[in-house]
């Protein structure tokens, strides 16, 4: 770990004057993942712009009859609020579902957005990696790829995204509010982050300065039907090797609505609404769900070792939109699955 020197910002407006006059400082809140990376000498910020005591740490309701998370509400606070356990709980399934107690305890709403991939390469600064050097090359693409991507892929880059968090808002239809040298604006959650395209380097679509306030989740419509689905390697403090977030609203005995996304299987949370739109209308079946998983993976590919994600992803497609539609999600506090 490089010397570094430190700021606490006081303003929103004063960590994003911070940030746009040195090229070298980044925001640093929970730093669950930041610090990590700095020890391993991956990110090596010439200063630490602290914006822990910045006034976004409170959940309000919306005149549209949503929420409007803080970028600094933490992830347990988050889970175990009461408004998202009954209104969005896919959402606090899916927290509980990432890393330990501790570390939700300090990682923050907007940190979880920004948190950087753990593919083995880019954290390896004795290899190359698009990611980490852009243009150095993508070892992963012939090396050990078992936890890389299946969709959506570039030939410069195949990791994946690794938050849980993310995946529930990617099938809720969230909205990220962010504020930059230029004001206000929000983004929709499906564009917030990128596929790795020829600049893998790009994460999301922040500008330089620009500091993520809140997440708005939309008013709730899948408290009932629901259910995230976590498959790894281990049953706890691992990521996904294949994630599901699954959320269904019947009309009457057929599907009125469903919102399907993926996570530990691209560069981003993979929403595919084609998939959604093939449920609607339809008996909840095997069939219906299989076929919902054929279009999710219609453009799936392996490399080698993680040939396998394929077949798991569209068993745990249709397992979880099964859930779902029984209204019997998984369970984060029994390990084994429904």
């Amino acid at each position: 770990m490089m010397n570094f020197s430190y700021t606490r910002a006081t303003s929103v407006g004063e960590a994003i004057q911070a940030v746009v006059q040195d090229p070298q400082a980044r925001f640093i809140a929970g730093g669950t993942n930041l610090v990590d990376l700095m020890k391993y000498n991956v990110e090596r910020p010439g200063r630490l712009v602290d914006i822990t005591r910045l006034p976004l740490d409170r959940i309000e309701e919306t005149p549209g009859g949503g929420l409007k998370i803080g970028a600094l509400v933490p992830n347990s606070d988050l889970a175990y609020d009461e408004r998202i356990e009954r209104d969005y709980p896919l959402l606090s399934s899916a927290i509980l579902a990432g890393a330990s107690a501790q570390l939700r305890n300090a990682a923050t709403t907007g940190g979880n957005l920004l948190q950087r991939t753990r593919c083995y390469y880019f954290y390896d600064v004795g290899t190359p990696c698009n990611k980490r050097e852009p243009g150095s090359g993508c070892p992963a693409r012939t090396g050990v790829n078992r936890i890389h991507a299946i969709l959506g892929a570039s030939d410069a880059c195949i990791a994946t995204h690794p938050s849980d968090m993310c995946v529930a808002l990617a099938a809720l239809g969230a909205t990220v509010h962010v504020e930059g040298p230029d004001g206000e604006r929000t983004i929709p959650f499906s564009d917030f982050h990128r596929l790795p395209g020829s600049e893998p380097e790009k994460d999301n679509t922040l500008s330089r300065g620009e500091i993520v306030t809140a997440v708005e989740l939309p008013k709730p419509r899948f408290g009932k039907n629901h259910t995230y689905l976590k498959l790894r390697d281990r049953l706890s403090y691992a990521f996904a090797l294949v994630s599901v977030a699954a959320a269904i609203e019947l009309d009457g005995d057929v599907i009125g609505e469903a919102r399907l996304a993926l996570g530990g299987v691209a560069h981003k949370p993979w929403r595919d609404e084609a998939a959604e739109a093939s449920l609607k209308g339809k008996l909840p079946s095997s069939s219906a769900f299989e076929e919902a998983g054929d279009i999710v993976l219609r453009n799936a590919k392996g490399h080698g070792h993680n040939d396998f994600k394929i077949e798991l992803a569209r068993r745990a497609i249709a397992r979880a939109l099964g859930q779902a539609a029984a209204g019997t999600p998984q369970v984060q506090a029994n390990k084994s699955i429904n």
